[in-house]
């Protein structure tokens, strides 16, 4: 059986091919009906019909990607920040230990505590922040030379040295920020995934990430969570209901979920026949 992977912020989750319908990408357009699902979007008229469209990222992770990303900007916006006032306060102690002998306060705790504790689910803004550390050091051994160089009482040489740490070290970092800005900010582009029952008609649409790619399994190769489920986890039971097993890929697990039992009373019965199922309400109104 064929299967398709899907990102849905750190997790990566598989359906089977059978079960796709269609993608599009997500445009934010869905009419909103009053609902407590917080999980539930909207509905999209999708070949005519009305279809609902849930978010996987709140239903898997307890929350929506777009909520991550907006909390993960406003951690770079504030280490950007951070990172510019200190340097302009540097800048201003510099010039003035010219004529006196002010102790320079040259080590911001508070900007290198903002990339060693910065978390984050997505491996290349891992990758992007291990810059930081490299381009810092580089930076703070600059400013060190340049505080020693204070003893030549050298004016105009001092502001020729800060000057070149700001096209070289500053600007680097600034530049690795707006780079990790712009992933998050660019490269977040959702799709929703139009599910099916029946090969024709759409059942529910699934808001991911983007799509990562496809892989064969055997069933044999799908470990099941029911024993890991049954203790010490508090799922939602129709959350729980729709998780079938697990997949190894190369250097991590799939989720493999059942869309069709998403929102199906977790007590119905496999005996329901086609027609039953098709008229089960989708719990939400």
């Amino acid at each position: 059986m064929d299967l398709i992977n899907f990102k849905v912020g750190y997790k990566t989750i598989s359906l089977k091919i059978l079960d796709i319908l269609l993608t599009e990408q997500f445009n934010n357009n869905l009419t909103i009906l009053p609902n407590e699902n917080k999980s539930f979007l909207g509905v999209k008229d999708y070949m005519g019909v009305p279809t609902p469209v849930f978010d996987l990222g709140i239903l898997l992770n307890g929350r929506s990607t777009e909520s991550s990303n907006l909390q993960t900007l406003k951690q770079l916006k504030d280490g950007q920040k951070k990172l510019m006032d200190w340097f302009t306060e540097l800048e201003e102690q510099l010039k003035k230990a010219h004529t006196t002998s002010t102790i320079i306060k040259y080590h911001p705790t508070d900007f290198e505590n903002f990339y060693i504790n910065f978390k984050t689910d997505s491996d290349e803004l891992k990758k992007n922040m291990s810059r930081f550390n490299q381009l810092f050091i580089a930076l703070q051994t600059k400013i060190v030379d340049l505080i020693e160089s204070l003893k030549s009482h050298d004016g105009q040489k001092l502001i020729s040295q800060i000057d070149k740490i700001k096209r070289n070290e500053l600007i680097q970092l600034e530049r690795l920020f707006e780079s990790a800005i712009e992933e998050i900010t660019l490269d977040y582009k959702p799709i929703i995934v139009f599910t099916t029952k029946d090969g024709t008609a759409p059942h529910v649409g699934l808001l991911v990430d983007k799509v990562e790619d496809n892989i064969e399994y055997k069933q044999e190769d799908i470990k099941p969570l029911d024993k890991v489920t049954s203790i010490g986890f508090d799922i939602d039971p129709q959350t729980k209901n729709m998780m079938i097993g697990l997949i190894k890929l190369t250097d991590k697990h799939s989720l493999l979920i059942e869309p069709s039992a998403i929102f199906q009373p977790v007590n119905e019965t496999s005996s329901l026949v086609e027609n039953e199922q098709e008229t089960q309400p989708y719990g939400l109104f």
